[in-house]
């Protein structure tokens, strides 16, 4: 089937996990089994650096964190090249 603008419109209604990362780790097995309330877990990102948004695992932008009313949202500041997030 080719790809046209009937087809294309099917393929806005499909949902993609829309996910921020702040950072990560790696710690052993036995470090996560000593994690508790109030527990630390020290990130790779420092907390000034942007943030990522990924699509389905897949980074496709950057940002930083902003509260609206009682939620946390992204603000993008930069879009990612197609092959960037690989």
């Amino acid at each position: 089937m080719p790809f046209d603008a009937e087809n294309a419109g099917l393929l806005m209604r499909v949902p993609l996990r829309l996910t921020v990362e702040i950072g990560s780790c790696r710690l052993r097995i036995a470090e996560i089994l000593k994690l508790g309330p109030g527990s630390i877990v020290e990130l790779d990102r420092a907390a000034d650096a942007p943030v990522d948004l990924l699509v389905n695992g897949r980074a496709i932008a950057r940002g930083e964190i902003v509260a609206v009313a009682d939620r946390f949202a992204l603000h993008l500041t930069d879009l990612l090249e197609p092959d960037a997030g690989r």
